[in-house]
């Protein structure tokens, strides 16, 4: 089955979960040659909507997606990325999951989730990857 890349201009949304425990750690979007790359490479590479090019999940921060199997949903215009995760957090932010927030009926959030590493330390003042 090959993969719908015409819904979004090029792009299919890729849902990254943790292998071993389940959790939703990120999305990103994917065009065809992210997927070529992250298929050959067993790094989970994306396509940057801002920038506008391929990035290596990790590539700064070392903190690395090992791709451990690919999934395609039933319309085949996304992909489920079971990975495992190579360092301490997935967002630049410094969590584990960019899913860190809660959003409650009254449309508050609230983080539920403690720091896995100092973004500072790891990407510079201001800056990520």
């Amino acid at each position: 089955m090959q993969l719908d890349f015409g819904k979004l201009g090029g792009l299919v949304p890729a849902v990254v979960q943790d292998f071993h425990t389940g959790e939703v750690l990120m999305l990103g979007f994917m065009n065809s040659t992210a997927l070529e790359a992250t298929l050959a490479t067993g790094n989970v590479t994306f396509f940057s909507r801002s920038r506008h090019k391929l990035w290596v999940k990790g590539e700064r921060s070392g903190h690395r997606l090992r791709l451990r199997e690919l999934r395609i949903d039933c319309d085949a215009d996304a992909v489920l990325a079971r990975v495992e995760p190579l360092g301490p957090g997935v967002c630049h932010e410094g969590f584990a999951s960019c899913f860190f927030r809660r959003l409650d009926a009254n449309g508050e959030s609230a983080v539920t989730a403690e720091k896995t590493f100092d973004p500072a330390q790891t990407y510079g003042e201001g800056k990520r990857s």
